[in-house]
């Protein structure tokens, strides 16, 4: 499924489908160039579960966790990781079969790690204001 965003706040609608759609499917591996809006989808996903803190990168913490209204979401930015290994000494896939939901940026760092089953959001940027967001599952 391809959906644009042609103003930011076009992503509170989409991520209230995305949310909507998943069924069981907690996995979202996230993808998309530096500055495609990765983080600030995450900001409205976890707004449409509930989340009521500030949703921030976890650039340098590598995981944030929020609560939302009925689960646990742990946000995962692995950009700076210099491989798996580090993931896996952070104890990472224990928060992915953990069955709450996890947002994962950058999920390339960590190809032998990804559960089999996730939902795919790749972002890419038209214009300044405007995305498009292609999903799907796997």
């Amino acid at each position: 499924m391809i959906l644009t965003a042609k103003k930011l706040s076009d992503l509170s609608d989409i991520a209230s489908q995305l949310i909507a759609n998943a069924g069981d499917n907690r996995i979202f591996l996230f993808r998309g160039d530096m500055g495609a809006g990765k983080t600030t989808f995450i900001k409205s996903l976890c707004e449409a579960l509930g989340v009521k803190e500030p949703v921030t990168s976890p650039t340098f913490a590598i995981v944030n966790e929020y609560q939302g209204t009925n689960a646990r979401i742990y946000h995962f930015d692995f950009y700076r990781l210099k491989n798996q290994t580090e993931a896996l000494d952070m104890g990472a896939e224990e928060y992915f079969y953990s069955g709450n939901y996890c947002f994962i940026e950058w999920p390339e760092k960590i190809p032998d790690m990804l559960p089999l089953h996730y939902i795919s959001v790749s972002l890419k940027v038209l214009n300044d204001d405007s995305r498009e967001i292609t999903i799907g599952k796997i």
